[in-house]
């Protein structure tokens, strides 16, 4: 823990109801940080506002540009201002091969997992432009970089985050607005209960250090690349894989 590390700081999450999300918002706020929580689950969304005792919280639905836009809105006169953006919202879609893969799935992974990556960064990125200050971290996988079998949808939208951070991070260099992803191989979430077992053995097995990251391993990286620490890297990737990448 860093005291006072984000005094002064206002900062959206997305997906921030569960996972990573929540437990990265709890932090900034243990840290100083004014936090907005975004998620699609009111019932879980208010119970996580309330135990991290986040400023505000939102619900929407990250794939709809037109709510995402009012979302932005909304937070920014809550928070009275936008720092740092964090992009966790996802899914994993469903477990099948490419030549089986529902197209409505295939869809609605993109819509989640990419889009929405992209229409939250479009939304926010001008207040921090304006401020002349940024920290954006979206959260890919190290699916995006190897790909998973039978997860074609979500290893291709997570390597759409992977591509979009380094666009955007190139666009805002000069501006104060560093842009970052985290690409974790599995780690302990509720995405997992997406999965069927068989798979999440799979993973596990492509691991060298043979476990899975705990999500306070991912909310060191994830705050410390949202803090004003991180001042020289932007539109990079910075592995949380246990060994697994190799690239």
């Amino acid at each position: 823990m860093f005291e006072g590390r984000f005094t002064g700081r206002s900062a959206v999450i997305t997906g921030g109801a569960s996972g990573a999300g929540r437990a990265t918002g709890r932090r900034l706020v243990k840290e100083g940080g004014r936090v907005c929580l975004w998620d699609v689950n009111a019932e879980a969304l208010e119970r996580a506002r309330a135990e991290i005792g986040a400023t505000h919280a939102v619900m929407v639905d990250v794939s709809d540009p037109d709510a995402v836009a009012t979302a932005a809105r909304q937070s920014h006169a809550a928070l009275r201002g936008i720092d740092l953006l964090l992009c966790s919202a996802a899914i994993t879609g469903v477990s099948a091969p490419v030549m089986d893969f529902p197209v409505d799935n295939w869809q609605r992974v993109m819509d989640i997992n990419l889009n929405g990556v992209f229409y939250c960064c479009k939304a926010i990125t001008p207040y921090m432009i304006e401020r002349g200050y940024g920290r954006i971290v979206n959260l890919a996988s190290i699916a995006g970089k190897e790909g998973n079998p039978n997860l074609s949808a979500y290893s291709a939208a997570k390597a759409g985050v992977i591509g979009l951070t380094k666009s955007l991070g190139k666009e805002l260099a000069t501006a104060g607005v560093l842009v970052n992803a985290v690409a974790p191989a599995t780690f302990n979430t509720p995405l997992l209960e997406q999965l069927p077992e068989k798979f999440i053995e799979f993973m596990r097995s492509k691991i060298p250090m043979a476990r899975f990251a705990e999500v306070d391993e991912i909310v060191s990286l994830l705050c410390w690349l949202l803090s004003e620490e991180c001042s020289f890297s932007t539109g990079a990737v910075f592995d949380l894989s246990g060994g697994r990448a190799t690239y």
